[in-house]
């Protein structure tokens, strides 16, 4: 297949003029059979490193089915890849989850590609623990770590730390020996804390500015840390609801935009109707774009839209369409070990690619060089 007429994106170059050719399931130098998608742009499969669930399914319920579903309904949205998140939970329900994804992967289920398990809890502190259940968080195990790691099979890609909690740095040291990347998150760490937890190895923000301290100007907190370690990604929440567009635009030129990942942070309610909708042992209250806790309308709990739609919302703050893609393609490639294979179209990589008319709008998807959704 040989895509023509579209503006084809270039991770060094932005996007360009050219033809996009397939052959099998990689993006290769020539191919016959030419298609038009003239006015549209084409961009890589995005990988979502972070997010719960999705049409009424939640990664924490441990159900095969359920994230069959999950990984079905993103694929059709031109998310390619997926690190779905667990949340706070006792450990046996932890390795419950971590052996469904490890079986998932296994047998090949159809739909977007499992490339990792991020362990969003239950290592956080109790101040930050935002949408995270209390009675269930632990303080930094690395022993327990490794038991979650061998029931996954190796998918545990990343995990999320409270670095001022006990046994945090010891615990930092050695997920990074293991091979996993640490993120911090849902904490109060102040600026030396989190330089420690960095300089430890460290080296991603779980949802910047969501569950940490604020930036200010004696106190710059893990927010200043992360600018100050050319090192750290950092996640941004772009729905629109987590993050005001100023301070979207701002992150962005304060990292750059090599060092942002769009996240999505999607809950079971994305994709669904407004309603009441069960997460991590307690109920979430959904009224069109915003979730909150049942109990605490004052709390967010995740998001509600898919990464594609956090992409476009990114685009619509202001922030240039070649960024949005490099912080939700490329960037979460390479923080899951990944790029050599997805989140470009670089020639040999395999052909996952979302196609978006003119409006941003996702036209067709291709997964390994077939059309998963959509026509062309």
């Amino acid at each position: 297949m040989r895509i023509t007429g579209a503006q084809v994106f270039d991770p060094t170059r932005g996007f360009v003029s050219k033809d996009l050719c397939i052959a099998g399931e990689k993006i290769a130098e020539e191919a016959s059979d030419p298609v038009s998608a003239k006015g549209c742009y084409l961009i890589p499969g995005l990988t979502d490193l972070h997010f719960h669930g999705c049409v009424g399914e939640d990664f924490s319920d441990g159900d095969a089915a359920g994230l069959a579903k999950i990984a079905a309904y993103e694929l059709s949205r031109g998310v390619t890849q997926i690190c779905p998140a667990g949340m706070t939970l006792l450990e046996d329900q932890l390795s419950r989850i971590c052996a469904v994804a490890a079986a998932h992967r296994a047998a090949g289920v159809p739909g977007a590609e499992l490339a990792g398990v991020h362990l969003e809890g239950p290592f956080l502190c109790a101040a930050k623990k935002g949408a995270q259940n209390g009675a269930w968080l632990h303080d930094p195990d690395l022993p327990m770590l490794r038991r979650l790691q061998e029931a996954a099979q190796g998918l545990v890609k990343l995990v999320t730390v409270a670095p001022e909690q006990p046994g945090a740095m010891e615990f930092i040291r050695g997920a990074v020996e293991d091979g996993i990347v640490v993120s911090i998150g849902h904490t109060t760490a102040d600026y030396d804390t989190a330089c420690a937890a960095m300089d430890a190895g460290a080296s991603h923000c779980t949802h910047l500015f969501n569950a940490m301290p604020p930036f200010t100007h004696r106190a710059p907190g893990v927010i200043g840390a992360a600018s100050d370690h050319p090192g750290v990604r950092v996640e941004l929440i772009c729905d629109g609801i987590h993050i005001h567009p100023s301070v979207v635009r701002t992150t962005f030129r304060l990292f750059g935009a090599n060092r942002v990942v769009l996240i999505s942070d999607s809950l079971r309610a994305a994709g669904m109707p407004d309603g009441q909708y069960p997460f991590g042992g307690q109920e979430i209250v959904v009224k069109g774009p915003r979730a909150t806790l049942a109990h605490d309308p004052n709390t967010l709990a995740g998001s509600v839209t898919d990464l594609m739609g956090c992409l476009k919302t990114a685009v619509s703050f202001g922030i240039p369409l070649a960024d949005a893609v490099t912080a939700a393609a490329v960037n979460p490639a390479k923080v899951l070990g990944i790029y050599d294979r997805v989140g470009s179209l670089d020639v040999g990589k395999t052909a996952n690619v979302a196609v978006l008319d003119e409006h941003l709008e996702l036209k067709a998807v291709l997964f390994h060089g077939n059309v998963a959704a959509g026509s062309l």
